[in-house]
């Protein structure tokens, strides 16, 4: 028997070792606080919300604070997660070509702020922006990271990323903007999440503005082509020392042609300057880009 005992003497070692190392491993994820993240479907913000506020889904027809409204979404999920900290904001958004326009490059440099970019298709829709939330939420959720997920979005093409993050323990809480009519989130996307919250008139209307119209007169001169081309070469100028060479790089290989929202800025741009409409006038807003372009080239 005091054989038996002796042989038994240091497999009893080793179980209370392993027990005095699982203790410790609980009581340090015990002090550990839990972390949760924020998820921005820029799109399905800016529809709903400028619906809401605005009356209308036009981004090019109202302002968006993103600043105060990405602090004013970290106020909320503070108050809805008391006892969590935050590991960051990521903001979904498409780009011509992946290339930051100058509003995303702004929401990028704001700290706890990630910016993830998809596509934009030729009539301005997003693509693969669900994918990149999908392999987020879930890589985020597969290492541990956060323990619970905010998502601000409406689209059904979420719900396998509400799937992937919840297969790995994560609690998906989805965050929907009021409807004026209807609903704008998908059905299967709020039965699969753990809760639901819906962001009100109230919340938004310190954020959304509508733009005033150019008051353009009717009696303004047109301008001549030369002067038009100079505009688009001081905003040229002005483009490229806000994005720096790297995006001139990337812009170059698309000549003649701009990127939609490049153009859309120039066009909106080169209007305020002059106070004139260039809408409908062809031949101008050709003198604009030959302008912004040739500028562009020769600093290349």
């Amino acid at each position: 028997m005091e054989a038996m005992n002796d042989d038994l003497a240091p497999l009893s070692a080793r179980i209370d070792r392993t027990n005095e190392l699982l203790t410790r491993m609980l009581a340090e994820v015990a002090k550990t606080p839990s972390t949760h993240a924020i998820f921005v479907d820029a799109g399905y913000l800016y529809a709903a919300a400028g619906r809401l506020v605005a009356g209308t889904e036009d981004r090019r027809a109202f302002d968006l604070d993103a600043e105060g409204l990405i602090e004013a979404l970290i106020d909320r999920a503070r108050t809805i997660f008391a006892d969590s900290r935050l590991l960051r904001v990521y903001w979904y958004d498409g780009a011509r070509r992946r290339i930051h326009t100058t509003e995303q490059q702004s929401i990028a440099e704001l700290p706890d702020v990630k910016v993830r970019l998809g596509n934009l298709n030729a009539n301005n829709q997003q693509k693969g922006v669900d994918s990149l939330i999908r392999s987020d939420l879930e890589s985020l959720a597969r290492h541990r990271a956060i323990s619970d997920a905010a998502l601000l979005g409406g689209d059904e093409d979420l719900v396998s990323a509400v799937e992937a993050a919840q297969g790995y323990g994560a609690r998906v809480h989805l965050w929907g903007i009021e409807a004026p009519e209807g609903r704008n989130q998908a059905e299967p996307l709020l039965w699969e999440v753990d809760s639901q919250r819906t962001l009100d008139l109230d919340f938004f209307k310190p954020y959304v503005s509508r733009r005033a119209a150019v008051p353009y007169e009717a009696t303004t001169t047109r301008p001549a082509r030369e002067d038009v081309r100079f505009v688009g070469a001081q905003i040229a100028a002005k483009w490229l020392a806000e994005r720096g060479r790297a995006a001139l790089q990337d812009l170059l290989p698309g000549y003649p042609y701009l990127p939609g929202s490049v153009d859309q800025d120039l066009l909106v741009e080169a209007e305020g300057r002059l106070q004139y409409s260039l809408r409908g006038q062809a031949d101008l807003r050709r003198a604009l880009r030959d302008g912004f372009w040739e500028h562009l080239q020769g600093q290349y």
